[in-house]
């Protein structure tokens, strides 16, 4: 047996010390979360801090933050005031700067039961820690805080550093308010387990836009005091069959726009670059088979790539419904209502980019593999600096699987594939914030 030298052992000993403070990190992240959003904020504060980063709570009201191609009705909203953490660390003025950012929040938290780990213990089996949060997005603000440890005492001259731990479920808008206060980089980076499969093999670096809307069909019920319609359902206007008629509309203008709006990255993965669905018909009650409603609901959503905006494809969709009532009389006397719900605006990073390059770089240095640009992430928070802000930005993270956000437990991520994240996002620090190159002061897409 080759004995190894006390050298070697060193170094694996240094290796296996790293890889187990990156896992007790993101334990403790995973046992403070049922403390509540604050004690995890409080958490990444106290390293930071530790670290040598000027750090700052900002508090912010969601409902006061400006937004840029993007809605929300009211009842979307977030309702309460929020805290996000920004851990600095300054850096040379004249190289290029860095905004890393990720969110501490999670999903509301399900029926326990059926968890097979205690979600907030941080269990390890089969090289995977599980913990409800990690994956949706504590694992992301563990890479970031363990790459700006491991930075802190390197004598390489860099550019500034910024880390936003910000709130983001269920509209908080954390990263969105401190862009609007000023918090600036010339690029930015989006840390986030990859929903995908494919983890640390891929680059989130385009984001689709996103509506959900609901119409509104009137019928009318017929004329008569009997309890049941059935007998006289030819007098009425049934609201589902004109609904039909409005879906067959949508449906026909989703596949015009397939034909004309094109996105070639989108489209190599899918095969088209927009979809409109119908996911959800509301009308009547089964107690009540006999009875012709008043209204009935469709629930709709519609995906577009990042070329197009909001008010271009609302204008299609808002003519496609108003001309169902050129076929049919009572559609045209009783035009549907469409209510917008929400809706966000794509944003895209070229692969020709020097952030886009970096990234790249870095991720075949740690992995040995060429990354591949998923661009299937539809609403994703790497749209935030790009289209508010004009910051370039891209995602990435490592691989996660059973995300509690898509009614699934256990959730969790590879160990592995974490501390290659960890590795990954400190090597794009680096080689970012300290080679200058001349496009990178253009800094905006």
């Amino acid at each position: 047996m080759r004995l190894l030298s006390w050298y070697t052992l060193s170094i694996l000993k240094r290796r296996q010390t790293i890889s187990d403070n990156a896992t007790f990190l993101l334990k403790e992240l995973c046992q403070a979360q049922k403390h509540g959003e604050m004690a995890v904020q409080e958490l990444i504060s106290r390293r930071l801090v530790a670290a040598g980063c000027v750090v700052e709570a900002f508090e912010y009201d969601p409902a006061d933050v400006k937004v840029k191609g993007e809605f929300a009705l009211d009842k979307a909203r977030a309702e309460e005031r929020r805290t996000a953490i920004v851990g600095s660390l300054p850096g040379a003025p004249n190289l290029p700067s860095l905004l890393i950012f990720a969110h501490p929040d999670s999903e509301t938290l399900g029926d326990i039961s059926k968890w097979k780990h205690e979600p907030y213990s941080g269990s390890i089996q089969n090289g995977k820690l599980y913990g409800w949060g990690v994956a949706d997005d504590l694992a992301g603000c563990a890479a970031a805080v363990l790459a700006l440890e491991s930075i802190v005492n390197s004598k390489k001259p860099i550019g500034t550093v910024i880390f936003a731990s910000t709130p983001s479920k269920r509209y908080a808008r954390g990263v969105s308010a401190l862009l609007y206060e000023n918090v600036s980089a010339d690029a930015a980076l989006y840390l986030h387990p990859a929903e995908s499969g494919l983890g640390m093999r891929e680059i989130k670096a385009v984001a689709s836009g996103h509506m959900e809307f609901q119409i509104v069909v009137k019928g009318c019920p017929p004329k008569t005091t009997e309890p049941g319609h059935t007998a006289f359902s030819h007098l009425a206007e049934n609201p589902i069959d004109k609904a039909v008629i409005v879906r067959s509309a949508l449906i026909a203008l989703s596949e015009e726009r397939a034909k004309r709006v094109s996105h070639p990255q989108i489209e190599a993965l899918v095969g088209r670059a927009t979809n409109i669905h119908v996911s959800r018909i509301s009308c009547g009650e089964m107690q009540r088979l006999s009875r012709i409603e008043d209204t009935c609901v469709l629930g709709c959503a519609v995906s577009f790539p990042p070329t197009e905006t909001i008010q271009q494809v609302k204008a299609e969709i808002e003519a496609a419904i108003l001309k169902v009532g050129d076929s049919d009389r009572w559609l045209y006397d009783n035009p549907p209502q469409i209510i917008w719900v929400t809706g966000v605006t794509g944003g895209e990073v070229s692969i020709d980019h020097p952030l886009y390059r970096t990234a790249a770089a870095a991720i075949s240095k740690i992995t040995g593999e060429v990354p591949s640009n998923n661009p299937m992430h539809t609403s994703s928070d790497i749209r935030n600096p790009i289209v508010e802000a004009g910051i370039p930005c891209i995602g990435l993270g490592c691989l996660a699987g059973d995300l509690s956000q898509n009614n699934k437990h256990d959730e969790w991520i590879d160990l592995d594939d974490f501390h290659r994240m960890v590795n990954v996002t400190k090597a794009i620090v680096v080689d970012w914030c300290s080679s200058f190159l001349p496009e990178q002061s253009q800094g905006k897409d």
